[in-house]
C-alpha cells in the first residue's frame, strides 16, 4: 500500500469458517447478514454460538457475530518473534488505520458500499491462543499505565446492515454520540 492509500483505514483481508476452528480461512469476500453474522460462518446466529457462551446460557444474545481483528497487531507480535497472518487468530475482518481497542461501545463501522457493524466490545484471548502458538497469549494482553489488563485480541461486533465486505473496502467510522463509553470484554 502507498502512503496515500493508508489515509482511511481499509479492510485488509476477510475469512469465515462453517466450524468452530481457532483459525478461520482467508475468503475472497464475506457476506454479512444483518442481526445474524456472516454468512455461513459458525459464530452467526442471533443467540450466542461460541461453546463457552453456550454452555453458561444459550439463549443469552448473540454479541459476537463478527470478529475484527487490526493488523497492526502482527506488527507488535511479530517484533516479539511471532509470525501470525490475516484469519489466523479467529477474526473474520483484519483491519488497517483504525484503533479498533480505542472505539468507544456501540460505535458503528462501515465496511465497503453497504456493510455496518456496531461494536460491541473487547474479544477476551483466551488459551486457544497459545495453543496456535506458544506463548501468543502473553504477547496479546498487556498492562495499562493504571495497572489494568489491556486485550489486544480484537473487537466484536453485531451487524446492523449487511452486505458484502472485500479486501481494499474502506472503513468508516462513526462514533456514538454522548460521553464515550469504553469497550469492555463480551
Amino acid at each position: 500500500m502507498t502512503d496515500h492509500e493508508q489515509d482511511h483505514p481499509v479492510v485488509v483481508s476477510v475469512s469465515r469458517d462453517t466450524d468452530h476452528h481457532f483459525s478461520k480461512p482467508v475468503v475472497d469476500e464475506v457476506v454479512l447478514v444483518a442481526g445474524w453474522g456472516i454468512e455461513g460462518d459458525a459464530h452467526a446466529g442471533t443467540t450466542a454460538q461460541h461453546r463457552s457462551r453456550v454452555a453458561r446460557d444459550p439463549s443469552q444474545p448473540n454479541l459476537r457475530q463478527v470478529h475484527l481483528l487490526h493488523t497492526e497487531l502482527f506488527d507488535e507480535v511479530a517484533d516479539a518473534g511471532y509470525a501470525v497472518a490475516p484469519g489466523q487468530m479467529g477474526e473474520n475482518v483484519s483491519t488497517r488505520g483504525i484503533d479498533l481497542l480505542r472505539l468507544p461501545t456501540d460505535t458503528l463501522l462501515h465496511l465497503g458500499d453497504d456493510a455496518c457493524v456496531r461494536v460491541t466490545g473487547l474479544r477476551n484471548p483466551c488459551q486457544q491462543i497459545n495453543d496456535f502458538e506458544p506463548g501468543l497469549l502473553r504477547a496479546v494482553l498487556g498492562r495499562a499505565d493504571d495497572g489494568s489488563v489491556e486485550r489486544k485480541g480484537g473487537v466484536m461486533a453485531v451487524v446492523v446492515t449487511g452486505g458484502v465486505v472485500r479486501p481494499g473496502d474502506r472503513i468508516r467510522v462513526e462514533v456514538p454520540a454522548g460521553p464515550p463509553e469504553p469497550l469492555q470484554p463480551v
